[in-house]
């Protein structure tokens, strides 16, 4: 097994063992609802802005293994950055999901989620997380679905 496959299931064990920013949000501006028919996936992500900053965010969640530990690294990733940099970096990961760029240096520690491109039926489980946070930022108010 390759060191980065080795890498990309160490970290995902990891995040869905001991999620980061996992739970309500007190005084979020925004929650919002996703969901994946396909794998069941659930998330509730809870959105606190400070202007066009994300102040804070959490969620909770059930799931496969890949669905929460992408939420986890999304949270910690987006935390503190501008709207137009979470849109910069939701589109970095969306490509790089998709198996349309390779991991940019910018994606940081979620470049990891390059490995989810081996499992094709997985995609939208590793995806449902940033398409939730990508409608919140946009003021979405009806659930997501990745269908």
């Amino acid at each position: 097994m390759s060191d980065l496959s080795d890498l990309y299931q160490e970290v995902i064990l990891d995040h869905n063992r001991n999620p980061r920013n996992a739970g309500k949000l007190p005084g979020a501006t925004c929650q919002l609802e996703g969901y994946n028919p396909l794998c069941g996936d659930r998330l509730t992500l809870y959105l606190r802005m400070d202007g066009d900053v994300v102040a804070d965010l959490r969620f909770e969640g059930q799931g496969c293994a890949i669905s929460i530990a992408s939420a986890s690294l999304m949270t910690e990733a987006v935390k503190g950055l501008r709207l137009a940099d979470v849109e910069a970096l939701f589109a970095g990961v969306h490509k790089l999901l998709t198996g349309r760029a390779e991991a940019a240096p910018n994606l940081g520690k979620v470049a990891v989620l390059s490995g989810v491109r081996e499992y094709p039926a997985r995609i939208k489980c590793a995806t449902l997380a940033w398409h939730t946070l990508r409608a919140a930022t946009q003021g979405e108010q009806l659930p997501v679905t990745t269908e």
